[in-house]
């Protein structure tokens, strides 16, 4: 026979785990319904006492945060900010159930292979008008401004920027296998009609300011952008959840791609669009305006 207790085969005078000793399955509930609330990316905690009152514990009970943050775990959810200012903002790992693939996104959106990588350039293209700096994703009082024509304004210029390199370095042609994705594919932007209309004056859905609108319409409806207006095609602004998001992603080789080519210039701690060259098609990034500051 030893010391210890056979039937809970613990020392008898052990003490309780403290970080779990008081929770309940209250607790557990709580900590369940915050993942709940993160999972509702409209959701404001300003507008709903419950979701305020369980970020206040999460942020006052390091007990109940653990406990919060496994629950998230579990379901295949990262934590990337528990605060007022971003709720429970969540997004989900690649193998979560909660995961939305932009493939699967495109799908829905477009039927056309081309027509579904030109969605995902598009998503990229608002990521990099929206905060085009570092700085800008490290502030979180930076609130990034984007509108439909701008963000087609902007990818035009960039196959622009692509189309010189390309004659530059002599390939008039497609380029080769192992060109980085930006430069395979400028193409098949510019080739594309900016607007075009229905003969009820509707956006056709193909058009790349089409496309650019279902991009935006999809980031508001997962809680990034908010529409503010509806000039340029549609005004929209950042939301903490987005900067957040594009934090996660800034790193990406496309997107630094994108903002290498110097299309945003930014040195003077402001963002537009270069103004175009003689010559370009002015209707193409006509109302194209990016009012990156308040």
């Amino acid at each position: 026979m030893t010391e210890y207790d056979i039937d809970e085969m613990t020392p008898p005078d052990a003490a309780p785990a403290p970080a779990a000793a008081g929770l309940t399955p209250a607790d557990a509930a709580d900590a369940a319904r915050l993942v709940a609330f993160g999972l509702q990316p409209k959701l404001l905690p300003a507008r709903d006492v419950e979701y305020a009152e369980l970020l206040r514990r999460h942020r006052d009970e390091p007990a109940f945060a653990r406990l919060t943050d496994a629950i998230a775990a579990g379901l295949g959810l990262i934590v990337l900010e528990v605060s007022t200012r971003a709720g429970m903002a969540v997004t989900a790992a690649e193998d979560s159930v909660f995961a939305v693939r932009m493939g699967d996104y495109a799908r829905r959106a477009a039927t056309d292979s081309a027509d579904r990588f030109l969605h995902g350039l598009a998503h990229l293209a608002v990521a990099a008008l929206a905060f085009p700096r570092p700085e800008d994703l490290a502030d979180d009082g930076y609130i990034g401004r984007v509108t439909v024509n701008g963000v087609d304004a902007f990818v035009r210029q960039a196959c622009r920027r692509l189309e010189e390199r390309a004659e530059e370095q002599g390939e008039n042609t497609d380029p080769a296998t192992g060109a980085p994705g930006l430069e395979s594919a400028w193409r098949v932007y510019a080739r594309r009609s900016a607007t075009g209309a229905t003969k009820d004056a509707r956006r056709l859905a193909g058009s790349t300011t089409g496309i650019v609108g279902k991009a935006v319409a999809f980031l508001v409806d997962s809680g990034f952008l908010q529409r503010t207006g509806d000039e340029s095609g549609g005004t929209y602004r950042t939301t903490a959840r987005y900067q957040l998001q594009v934090r996660d992603m800034a790193a990406s080789a496309a997107m630094a791609e994108l903002l290498e080519l110097g299309v945003v210039p930014v040195g003077d701690g402001g963002a537009t669009l270069l103004p175009p060259d003689q010559g370009d098609d002015l209707d193409l990034v006509a109302d194209a305006g990016l009012p990156f500051h308040s």
